[in-house]
């Protein structure tokens, strides 16, 4: 895996990302009767706080005094974002399958939580293997890192149900 790629995988905003698509997934589907319009729903989310993440960790670097310019410091904030988009997009494209017809709306809403608690794992073992080579330690932020995204899906569902 590049590093690039690496620190992507392994970044907050990736987990975050993950997150808040699980969630907006979960509160679009019971608001809306379609995988397209729960689709819509939460690409504009995850865009909105794209931006808005992209935004805040600009004026961030810019109020750090760092060197650098305006762009500089937006080029900082969108490498610095990305993983809210990059990560969040793989659940996202497992719920275009309901919209362009390869599962039933209900089938792909269902696969992009499942791919998203999967990935929230990944992210986990990922996140655990920059810091341990312990396998209980990589398997315990698993369970804590999958836990902690099914019990915010679990809670937002229960407040929007």
């Amino acid at each position: 895996m590049r590093s690039g790629l690496s620190s992507l995988v392994r970044s907050a905003e990736g987990v975050y990302g993950l997150i808040l698509v699980a969630g907006m997934i979960v509160v679009s589907r019971n608001l809306t009767g379609t995988s397209a319009q729960a689709l819509l729903s939460v690409v504009v989310t995850l865009v909105i706080f794209f931006a808005a993440h992209v935004y805040a960790a600009t004026v961030s670097w810019m109020a750090e005094g760092e060197d650098g310019s305006v762009p500089e410091a937006l080029r900082r904030g969108i490498h610095e974002s990305a993983g809210l988009l990059v990560v969040g997009a793989i659940p996202v494209a497992v719920l275009a399958l309901g919209v362009v017809g390869i599962l039933r709306n209900s089938d792909a809403v269902w696969l992009a939580l499942v791919t998203d608690l999967v990935l929230l794992g990944l992210l986990g073992w990922f996140i655990a293997s920059t810091r341990t080579t312990h396998l209980w330690a990589r398997l315990g932020t698993v369970a804590l890192t999958v836990t902690f995204g099914a019990v915010l899906i679990a809670f937002k569902a229960l407040i929007h149900h």
